[in-house]
């Protein structure tokens, strides 16, 4: 199915639905491994995303995650892997500082 394909709805009110749907805090993995979490902002047809208030989140099985704050920022659709809602109160009852975890490969096509 191409974007312009009509189904139930238009491409904006599919946007429209998808960024309601999303409007708290996401977490994208890029095909690079890394994981940016912030705030669905904006998107397009070919999936790039415009993030707020976000960061990366830096894996290390000897230390704990680190966040490296990006602020605004754009990842360009080519660079998606996954893309998913992140429950907030879930997540802020982690303790990033004690979760150990191999950083992720890159894809591999």
């Amino acid at each position: 199915m191409h974007v312009s394909e009509n189904v139930n709805g238009s491409v904006s009110d599919i946007s429209k639905h998808f960024l309601n749907e999303l409007s708290g805090t996401v977490a994208v993995i890029t095909s690079d491994g890394r994981m940016i979490v912030g705030t669905l902002k904006g998107f397009d047809q070919t999936i790039n995303l415009i993030l707020d208030e976000s960061h990366e989140r830096v894996f290390s099985s000897s230390q704990g995650v680190e966040q490296v704050v990006l602020g605004l920022y754009i990842v360009r659709g080519d660079n998606v892997a996954v893309i998913g809602e992140i429950d907030e109160e879930t997540d802020s009852a982690l303790d990033l500082g004690n979760i150990r975890a191999e950083p992720l490969n890159s894809v591999v096509h």
